[in-house]
C-alpha cells in the first residue's frame, strides 16, 4: 500500500501510477493552533506500507511523516518504508562548529523511533548519512535521469564541473557516464549560504561545461561558478541538481547567471512562480516507483543503476 503526506503529492501520484497501486486514503488536517492530525482511512493490518514524503522545510513535513508512520504501526502494518525523495536536515551531518546539533542524525533517530523499518531516499547530501540509521537504507541516485537527458543533447567536448570539492565524487560519476573530462571549482565560503569562487581547476576554455550538485538552495554557489567558467572562456554552461530548494534570491540569481539551461528534478515540488525560462524539471517518479516495486518483491535495488 502507498500512502502520501502533503509535501509533494504530484510526485506521489506519479509514483502510484508507475507502481500501478492507488494512493491509500489518508486524512491530514490541522487543529486551530496548527497541530497536525493524521488518520489512515483504510485497513493496513498486515500490509507492506510505503509512505511518500519529502521532508522539506519547515519541519511540519517531518512531523507529518512521523505521525503517518506511528499511525500505521499502531494499526498493525507488517512493514513500513519511509520514502523520502528529499531528506531534510541532511546538511547538518557533523559537528563542524562548537555546540551545534547533528540534525541529520536526530531526524534519523526520530524516524526509527516512530517505527520505520527501512528508508528509501534520493541523493543524500553526504553518503555517510546512511550510517545514521539502524535500519536498512536504499540510497537512490538521480544520475541516470540526468545522464539520459544530457546524452540525448549529444554535447561534444564536455567538461563536468564540481562547484566545490565536496561534490567532486558526484561530478566524477557524471563525467564517466557522459564520456567527459572533469573540473573542480575551488571556493571559500565566508558565511553560510555565501559563496566566493577562488579558482577553477581543469581546462574549460572553449568547452561546454556541466555544473553538477545535489541541491540548489540560494543558488549563490551555482551563479558564481557559472560566471567563473564564463570568465575563463567556457562555451555553454549547463547545471544539474537533484533537489531544487530555490530559496530566497535563488530564482533571480539563476535567471541572471550565464546559464544555457538548468536541469533539476521533482524530489521537491517547484511551484509555477519559481519556474523561469531555462529551467527544466525532470521526474524521478519512474526511478522511485521501480525502487518501491523491487523493495516489495525483495529484488535488488542497486540493479537500477547497473
Amino acid at each position: 500500500m502507498l500512502l502520501a503526506g502533503t509535501a509533494n503529492l504530484p510526485l506521489a501520484e506519479e509514483i502510484a501510477q508507475v507502481v500501478d497501486v492507488p494512493l491509500g486514503a489518508v486524512t491530514i488536517q490541522r487543529f486551530a493552533d496548527g497541530e497536525i492530525f493524521v488518520r489512515i482511512d483504510e485497513n493496513v493490518r498486515g500490509r507492506d506500507i510505503f509512505i511518500i514524503q519529502s521532508t522539506t522545510a519547515p519541519a511540519d513535513s517531518i512531523m507529518e511523516m512521523l505521525l503517518l508512520i506511528d499511525a500505521v504501526k499502531r494499526a498493525s502494518a507488517a512493514r513500513v518504508t519511509a520514502v523520502m525523495p528529499y531528506f531534510g536536515y541532511a546538511r547538518q551531518d557533523r559537528k563542524d562548529q562548537p555546540r551545534v546539533a547533528i540534525g541529520a542524525k536526530l531526524v534519523a533517530n526520530m524516524l526509527v523511533s516512530a517505527g520505520a523499518d527501512r528508508v528509501l531516499s534520493v541523493d543524500f547530501h553526504q553518503h555517510q548519512i546512511q550510517g545514521f540509521f539502524d535500519v536498512p537504507v536504499d540510497h537512490l541516485y538521480a544520475a541516470p535521469v540526468f545522464t539520459r537527458y544530457f546524452r540525448e543533447k549529444q554535447l561534444t567536448n564536455l567538461v563536468v564541473v564540481s562547484p566545490d570539492v565536496g561534490s567532486a565524487k558526484m561530478a566524477r560519476g557524471f563525467a564517466k557516464r557522459l564520456d567527459a573530462t572533469m573540473g573542480i571549482i575551488d571556493k571559500r565560503r565566508p558565511a553560510a549560504n555565501v559563496a566566493e569562487v577562488m579558482n577553477v581547476i581543469g581546462e574549460v576554455e572553449g568547452k561546454d561545461c556541466l555544473l553538477s550538485d545535489d541541491m540548489i538552495d540560494t543558488a549563490g554557489t551555482m551563479a558564481e561558478a557559472a560566471r567563473a567558467l564564463k570568465e575563463r572562456g567556457a562555451n555553454d554552461v549547463y547545471a544539474c541538481a537533484t533537489h531544487a530548494l530555490l530559496s530566497g534570491p535563488a530564482v533571480e540569481r539563476l535567471a541572471n547567471a550565464p546559464f544555457k539551461e538548468i536541469v533539476v528534478t521533482n524530489t521537491v515540488p517547484v511551484p509555477q512562480e519559481k519556474r523561469f525560462p531555462g529551467l527544466t524539471v525532470l521526474s524521478v517518479g519512474e526511478l522511485v516507483g521501480q525502487a518501491i516495486r523491487f523493495t516489495h518483491i525483495n529484488e535488488s535495488v542497486s540493479s537500477l543503476f547497473e
